[in-house]
């Protein structure tokens, strides 16, 4: 297997609700994984780039989150239909969506 150049990963941790910490789950998590697996699939991108679906990332109150390597990039609050945007811009791009970006302090 060659190594991916982008390795994406996408929050999909749930607790129960009126959990202290929230969850991505409350939150969508799901339909953002799930977009992210149809555009991997309609646009074959898995030659190319990882995705990967994790349990806790951290800031759960801000989720969904989604991760993106090598460059470390954290992005908060990501709705399904942020999702081609994330892979146009910064998966082929090589450009961070900046409006996405996690606040400063959460992901330094």
């Amino acid at each position: 297997m060659p190594k991916p150049q982008k390795h994406v990963l996408v929050c999909v941790q749930s607790r129960p609700p009126g959990h202290p910490r929230g969850s991505c789950g409350a939150n969508g998590c799901a339909e953002v994984y799930q977009r992210f697996m149809d555009e991997f699939q309609a646009r074959n991108l898995w030659a190319d780039f990882l995705l990967t679906n994790t349990g806790c990332l951290g800031p759960c109150a801000s989720g969904p989150t989604v991760l993106v390597y090598p460059e470390g990039v954290m992005y908060s609050a990501v709705g399904a239909d942020d999702v081609v945007e994330l892979i146009d811009r910064h998966l082929v791009a090589d450009q961070p969506v900046e409006r996405l970006r996690a606040a400063p302090g959460v992901w330094d």
